[in-house]
């Protein structure tokens, strides 16, 4: 990664699907949403930040370079939900990664250590729907059908992040990485490049209450599986 020239990437000058909607409307969508759920935003956000620190030593946010909007890199805030380093040992999560903390494996089950992106999504870096965000080095590997996955701004959830809400578990615990790069990363590529070339309000609209419902129903499993341990 230290061998990209981040001030020479790729620029894609294709077409999009209902640019003036992605580009302003859309943008202003996104604002006034995040501005609305800031205040409720922050009282889950102060207990879970209490509880990152408490449960292991290290930073609450974790901040993490990824290929951006207009294929500017940008950091992406999560809470901590892993050990401080763990990045340095493989970008993918495996299957009961021993590297997920206590509060990150339930944060990251109901995607709670996502919240600190409405700051991203205030700064205009990223949307509620759109390609999720990834590393500069899978993004600089970009096709030139694919580049058009970085003209429309990265979000917290897209069709790929359903697909594939228990990713950890297709990519196993051996050579999780490889398992990513192999069966997941062309398909989700796939799903991106379908995402920005159709994007519109109604699929954004579907994908934003889908997601919630996804949350809801593992909430429910959670919820389940914890009663059938009481038993």
């Amino acid at each position: 990664m230290s061998n990209i020239d981040e001030n020479n990437l790729p620029r894609w000058d294709g077409p999009l699907s209902h640019p003036f909607y992605s580009h302003v409307v859309k943008r202003v969508l996104d604002f006034l949403l995040a501005l609305i759920l800031l205040i409720p935003g922050c009282i889950v956000m102060i207990p879970l930040a209490i509880w990152v620190k408490l449960d292991s030593p290290g930073p609450v946010i974790y901040r993490a370079k990824r290929g951006g909007y207009h294929n500017k890199p940008f950091y992406i805030m999560k809470f901590r939900s892993m050990v401080v380093g763990a990045d340095k040992s493989g970008g993918c999560t495996a299957l009961g990664d021993s590297r997920v903390t206590r509060a990150g494996r339930i944060m990251r089950r109901l995607k709670l250590d996502e919240l600190p992106q409405l700051f991203n999504i205030l700064k205009g870096e990223m949307s509620f729907v759109g390609p999720r965000p990834e590393l500069l080095l899978y993004t600089t590997q970009y096709t030139k059908e694919q580049e058009c996955i970085l003209w429309v701004r990265p979000g917290i959830t897209d069709r790929s992040s359903i697909v594939y809400i228990a990713q950890d578990e297709i990519v196993g615990t051996e050579d999780p990485v490889a398992n990513f790069e192999k069966y997941i990363l062309p398909h989700k590529n796939e799903l991106r490049v379908e995402y920005a070339m159709n994007q519109s309000f109604l699929l954004d609209a579907g994908l934003f209450f889908e997601t919630i419902g996804g949350v809801f129903g593992k909430a429910k499993k959670m919820a389940e599986e914890k009663k059938e341990h009481a038993a």
